[in-house]
């Protein structure tokens, strides 16, 4: 029987065998590699990938497609909304070894890939960065325009929260054009796939810290920040140096992480 895309779950299945060839391609999936898809859908990127890995575990909340994909002996399916489930644990389990939450004591961190639906996909990275000690890399399929975020650099309309949250602890490169043909039903946007790769030595911060920091930096990017972070700053009595004479948009990375440091 055909599966009718839900629009509730964001579906739009890829059906562009070239483009297929070229997202495994990027991801370059290794026997043996323990690898997590998150929304394998009607398995169009499923099957290429664990014909070349032997296994793999999928990530699905749709319970007709999760039945479906039960029948596929190679794949060990996790029926659940994504953002439900702790990536520590599976790590563990997905290495076949007990679980010991909240370390983690695997002898190899998780792949993990996905054409991630539109709607949830920032809450879905962020999910995952909280699982980020676990984690060998990331490839996902998003919406152009949030990769655009992703990648942005300093004094780009597109540099904004979710660019120094995720450039913090990621390298990241979009690496693959998706247009909206490849998939059907077909997108209203146009896609892409983004490479993340954790740095090996990041910076030791509170991450709940730089949130709050860099949401309140961004509240009215258009002001300077002695309108807004100026404040901020001054509540927790701040006493180093910081230039406020900027907007949020004109400020490095690594200038947004080293005053999380000392705030």
């Amino acid at each position: 029987m055909k599966h009718i895309p839900r629009k509730r779950f964001g579906q739009h299945f890829l059906s562009d065998h070239g483009i297929i060839d070229a997202i495994v391609d990027e991801i370059n999936p290794q026997p043996g590699d323990p690898m997590v898809e998150i929304g394998p859908g009607l398995a169009a990127l499923t099957q290429p990938l664990v014909e070349r890995l032997g296994h793999l575990t999928v990530v699905e909340l749709d319970r007709d497609l999760a039945a479906r994909l039960r029948a596929h002996t190679q794949l060990t399916v996790v029926e659940s909304d994504v953002l439900r489930v702790d990536f520590t644990d599976l790590a563990t389990r997905v290495n076949g070894l007990p679980s010991t939450r909240p370390g983690f004591a695997g002898p190899h961190k998780l792949r993990v890939v996905g054409n991630l639906p539109y709607n949830i996909s920032t809450p879905i990275l962020f999910h995952l960065l909280a699982h980020v000690d676990v984690i060998e890399d990331q490839h996902f399929m998003l919406q152009k325009e949030v990769i655009d975020r992703m990648v942005a650099q300093p004094s780009t309309a597109a540099y904004g929260r979710l660019s120094v949250m995720l450039q913090w602890r990621y390298a990241m490169h979009n690496v693959l054009f998706v247009p909206p043909e490849s998939f059907d039903p077909p997108p209203r946007v146009d896609s892409a796939v983004v490479r993340m790769v954790p740095r090996a030595d990041p910076t030791p911060i509170n991450p709940k810290l730089l949130e709050e920091l860099v949401q309140v930096a961004f509240s009215q990017r258009r002001k300077l920040l002695r309108h807004t972070l100026g404040a901020w700053l001054t509540q927790r009595n701040f006493a180093g140096q910081f230039n406020v004479q900027r907007r949020a948009e004109e400020v490095p990375v690594q200038e947004f992480v080293a005053l999380a440091q000392v705030a």
